[in-house]
This record gives C-alpha cells, structure tokens and sequence, in this order.
C-alpha cells in the first residue's frame, strides 16, 4: 500500500468536499423548491384574520397570468396578482419584495399588509 502523503490526503479530501457539494446542490432545499418541481400548488379556500382568501389552478391567458405560472389567487373576490420566481417563492403585488414559500402563504401576507383595508383591482394593460 502506497504511504499517505500530504498532497494525497489533501486530493482526497478536496474530492470528497466536491462530490458532497454536488450531492446538496442536487437536493432540494425547501418545499417551495419540491413544490416547483412537482407542478402547481394545490388549491385553498380559507378566512384568514376576517378575509377570504382563495387559490387555485387557473386556465389562463394574458401577460398578468403569465408570471402566476397558471395560479389565481383571490382576497375577498378580488384577484390578487402573483408571481412565481425562479427558486420556487412567490411574490404578490401587495408583499413584492417579501418572497413566501405558497401562493397561500402569499395571500396571508397580502392579509396583513392590508391591515384591513380592501384590495383595489389591479388594472390590466
């Protein structure tokens, strides 16, 4: 058996770093990330602190409904807009700059934003 040298022990272990690297980088991280993987969210219909909020697939076309990757969201009737990133998260109109995990948490984000005041429609260019 050859004698275990510095630069093979060193090799070695760089080997092993890298190919453990590559095992986490392959694994998904967060359910967001299952979750866009695996195809739409499932849909809700829920009172969330005195609102409704509902989410399901939608068949949709148009630029709006394009970025919400076929998935309406709605607080108290009105459309919520929304939009899937490319991690996996999702983003509304309301909370654009606090990425969630579901377009449910998404929809209680928007809630407690709103502290209670209505959502206006979002005009369609």
């Amino acid at each position: 058996m050859p004698e275990l040298t510095r630069r093979r022990a060193l090799s070695t272990a760089a080997a092993l770093a890298a190919a453990a690297g590559a095992a986490t980088l392959a694994t998904p991280r967060t359910a967001a990330a299952a979750e866009h993987q695996h195809g739409s969210p499932d849909s809700f219909d829920e009172v969330y602190k005195g609102r409704r909020i509902q989410g399901r697939p939608s068949a949709s076309g148009g630029h709006h409904h394009e970025h919400g990757a076929g998935y309406a969201v709605f607080v108290d009737g009105v459309e919520l807009h929304v939009m899937r990133n490319a991690d996996g998260s999702w983003i509304s109109v309301v909370s654009h700059y606090d990425p969630v995990p579901t377009p449910r948490a998404a929809a209680r984000a928007a809630v407690d934003e709103l502290q209670g005041a209505p959502l206006l429609p979002f005009p369609a260019n």
